[in-house]
C-alpha cells in the first residue's frame, strides 16, 4: 500500500513520550532488563523508529509476533536482541539464525525437528502456557524433557523461559494468581535456568510482582493504559500518538439533504458540512458514524457514514478549507483520545491503533 504524503492526513508520534515512558519503566523495574514490543509495526506507531528510540533510551533488547519483524529491524542496522513471541515455522529456522533472532519454543517434537536445521547456536525461550491457552508447554515433565534436550544439543542456546498472563489488567487477580503459581511451580521443578525469566507484561509491571529477571513492555511503552478505565496505572503514561487532518471541502447543505452512503444522515435543517480525507482503508471505520473530531478546539460530529477514504462532519459555521482536525490528541484546549474511540466502537485501545494503515504517514516529533 502507498503511502499517501500528498494529503493532510498524518499520524504524528511523539519518540520522546516513548522514552519518557520507558524511563519510568526502567526507575519502576530497577535490577531487570527491559525489552519494549514493536511488534504490529510498534502498535501502528512505526516499529523501527520506536525501537531506535527505546533502545537510545534504555531498552535492552526487542519483541516481535513474526520473524518478518524482526528481519526488517535487522536491515534497518538494529543490532540489538530481538525475541520472536510468535511461534517460528521449521522452514524458517535457518533464517532466524542468520538473522540472529531468538525463539520461541512450544514442544519438544519442533527442537527435535530444527535441530538438524541449525548450524551455529540458536536462542530458545521456552513458552509455558500456565492459562492463556495460546502456546506452550503445559506440564512440568514436558518442560524438563525440553530443558534436558536443549542441554544437551550445543546448537541450541537455552537463554529463557516465560509465560504470558491473560487477566494481569483486572481487578480480580483470581486467575492471575493461579497462572502465577503454576508457572512457579514448573521453575521450582527445573534443574536448570537460563539467563532470562520473564512474566512481565505491560499489565504484570504495572500491577503485579512478576516472576523473573526480564520485562516485556508492550502497550503502556505507547503512554497507554492496558486496562482501559479499569485500574489506575502505578506511574504516569503520556500518550504518543496524535491523528491529523484538514478540512478539505466546507459547504452549506440545505433541509433535507442526505450525506454519505445508504443516506443514514439527513440534514434536520440547513448545515455546513466539512470533508476530511481519511475513511476505513486508513483503518478509521465505518462505525465512526455518530462520534466526533475537533476543529478550532471544538467537538464536531461525523455525519453519514465513513466512505473509504474520506468522512463528512457537521460544523458549527463556515470554516476556512485546510482548518487542522483532530481525530486524535488535543485541539486547542479539547482532546479525543485512543481510550475514548475504543469506548465508543466497544473494543481496546490496542485494536484501534493496529487498524491504522500504512497509507498514512508517520511523522515523528
Amino acid at each position: 500500500m502507498a503511502v499517501s504524503y500528498h494529503r493532510p492526513t498524518k499520524i504524528i508520534v511523539d519518540l520522546q513520550a516513548i522514552q519518557q515512558n520507558l524511563a519510568n519503566e526502567i526507575k519502576h523495574n530497577q535490577g531487570k532488563d527491559v525489552f519494549v514490543a514493536v511488534k504490529a509495526n510498534g502498535y501502528g506507531h512505526g516499529a523501527v523508529p520506536v525501537a531506535k528510540a527505546a533502545l537510545a533510551a534504555g531498552a535492552m533488547g526487542l519483541c516481535v509476533a513474526t520473524l518478518d519483524e524482526a528481519i526488517e529491524l535487522r536491515e534497518q542496522g538494529i543490532e540489538a536482541p530481538i525475541l520472536l513471541l510468535g511461534l517460528l515455522p521449521l522452514s524458517a529456522v535457518a533464517v532466524a539464525e542468520e538473522y540472529r533472532v531468538a525463539v520461541a519454543v512450544a514442544s519438544l517434537a519442533w527442537l527435535k525437528q530444527a535441530q538438524p536445521e541449525i548450524r551455529h547456536a540458536l536462542k530458545i525461550h521456552l513458552a509455558i502456557d500456565t492459562g492463556m491457552g495460546r502456546i506452550g508447554f503445559q506440564k512440568s515433565e514436558d518442560v524438563q524433557q525440553a530443558v534436558n534436550y536443549l542441554l544437551s544439543e550445543e546448537v541450541f542456546d537455552f537463554e529463557g523461559i516465560f509465560t504470558h498472563f491473560s487477566t494481569a489488567d483486572q481487578a480480580d487477580t483470581t486467575y492471575w494468581e493461579k497462572q502465577h503459581q503454576r508457572f512457579n511451580d514448573i521453575l521450582t521443578g527445573l534443574s536448570h535456568l537460563p539467563k532470562y525469566v520473564h512474566t512481565s507484561n505491560s499489565a504484570t509491571t504495572l500491577w503485579h510482582e512478576g516472576v523473573g529477571n526480564m520485562v516485556r513492555y508492550g502497550i503502556a511503552l505507547y503512554g497507554l493504559n492496558p486496562s482501559g478505565n479499569d485500574l489506575d496505572v502505578s506511574y504516569p503514561l503520556q500518550p504518543a500518538l496524535s491523528l491529523e487532518s484538514e478540512l478539505i471541502q466546507v459547504k452549506k447543505v440545505a433541509k433535507g439533504e442526505g450525506i454519505g452512503y445508504g443516506k443514514t444522515y439527513v440534514t434536520p435543517k440547513e448545515e455546513w458540512i466539512g470533508t476530511v480525507p481519511i475513511g476505513y482503508a486508513d483503518g478509521y471505520v465505518r462505525k465512526m458514524q455518530g462520534f466526533h473530531v475537533l476543529v478550532e478546539g471544538q467537538y464536531c460530529e461525523i455525519v453519514g457514514r465513513v466512505c473509504m477514504d474520506q468522512l463528512m462532519i457537521r460544523l458549527p459555521h463556515a470554516i476556512e478549507e485546510g482548518t487542522k482536525v483532530t481525530l486524535i490528541g488535543k485541539n486547542q484546549g479539547a482532546q479525543i483520545t485512543l481510550q475514548e474511540i475504543a469506548d465508543y466502537l466497544d473494543t481496546i485501545h490496542y485494536e484501534v491503533i493496529c487498524l491504522f494503515s500504512e497509507r498514512i504517514p508517520r511523522e515523528y516529533l
